[in-house]
């Protein structure tokens, strides 16, 4: 049974990620490049790159082999830094974008370079978005925010995002003219807009759970995720059952895993899952997870001290020290 439902979440998300490949490909050969228009990320560093060495150089750089490149490092960066099973379907629909890019013809359907921004950012839109509700990026920047964040934990992947789109932008408004700099505004903002309604714009969640499987939940969610939590008594208003409230905050690129994760120790516990504009207290990375994990488990962990810092360290190290037997 348990194999069944592996295979099952693989193909779930590599049908995710075909389908995320595509859109963003096709949004890109039949909308973006043909109106100059930039994508985001390492998509439209790709395409800003071959546009630049074909009018200097007359040389045709294939859009959807320069994403391959470009992803390659950063694949590897993930694969040690982020997560290895992130970055590994993050990278399959990098390679999958790639092959649709090649093979897809660049054919403009509209010569109104406005609705060529529109309609390319939203369709990508719709492959991101999709992606993110599973669990997967379409790499790239994603990979290369988190990595960032996780190294300054006062900063917002958004924050990152801002920046390196921007620099495409700017290098795109100054190699070429300004004019198509802001179509790609124009294009990022609906991008964006679509991506919030499909997934979330908040980088933290707070997911407040139901359930008369209180224990079970808490130990589960403490050993896949190491997050903190609150417990609530709590009563059923029409019933008068007992029962017990779990309020704890995620990123949202773990939205998919917990949800999934409460729905396999209770199909009837019932979950609201609330933006979260701030946290003010300790919220712990996915690195900082890890190696809390390692002490837990006593496996050990020669950068735990580094990752957690002294303090915290210290406070697991006492945590999950056993007893001295008697």
């Amino acid at each position: 049974m348990l194999r069944v439902s592996v295979f099952s979440e693989v193909a779930r998300k590599l049908c995710i990620s075909i389908c995320a490949a595509f859109l963003c490909a096709l949004s890109m050969n039949l909308f973006l490049v043909p109106a100059h228009v930039y994508a985001a990320g390492i998509n439209g560093a790709a395409q800003l790159l071959s546009d630049i060495v074909h009018d200097g150089l007359h040389i045709h750089l294939s859009i959807g082999l320069l994403v391959l490149t470009m992803n390659l490092p950063i694949a590897v960066l993930g694969w040690f830094r982020v997560g290895k099973s992130f970055t590994l379907f993050s990278f399959i629909t990098v390679v999958l974008t790639s092959f649709f890019l090649t093979v897809l013809p660049v054919y403009p359907l509209s010569s109104d370079i406005l609705l060529n921004s529109i309609f390319g950012g939203m369709i990508s839109a719709v492959g991101v978005g999709m992606a993110l509700k599973y669990g997967i990026s379409t790499g790239g920047l994603d990979i290369i925010a988190i990595y960032l964040t996780r190294r300054n934990r006062n900063a917002s992947s958004g924050k990152y995002f801002l920046i390196l789109n921007g620099i495409i932008i700017v290098i795109a408004g100054a190699v070429y003219e300004w004019q198509f700099a802001l179509y790609t505004l124009i294009s990022r903002f609906v991008n964006s807009y679509v991506i919030d309604m499909i997934h979330t714009k908040y980088q933290k969640l707070t997911v407040l759970t139901v359930t008369d499987q209180a224990e079970r939940m808490t130990e589960a969610i403490q050993d896949q995720f190491d997050r903190g939590m609150t417990v609530i008594p709590s009563f059923g208003g029409f019933t008068g059952t007992e029962k017990s409230t779990l309020m704890v905050v995620i990123s949202h690129y773990e939205l998919y895993k917990i949800e999934r994760l409460i729905k396999a120790i209770d199909p009837d516990a019932f979950t609201n899952i609330l933006e979260t504009n701030k946290v003010i207290g300790t919220f712990h990375n996915e690195e900082q997870q890890r190696a809390i994990q390692a002490m837990k488990h006593g496996v050990p962990a020669q950068e735990a001290r580094k990752t957690l810092g002294l303090h915290d360290y210290e406070y697991f190290e006492k945590l999950f020290k056993k007893p001295a037997a008697k």
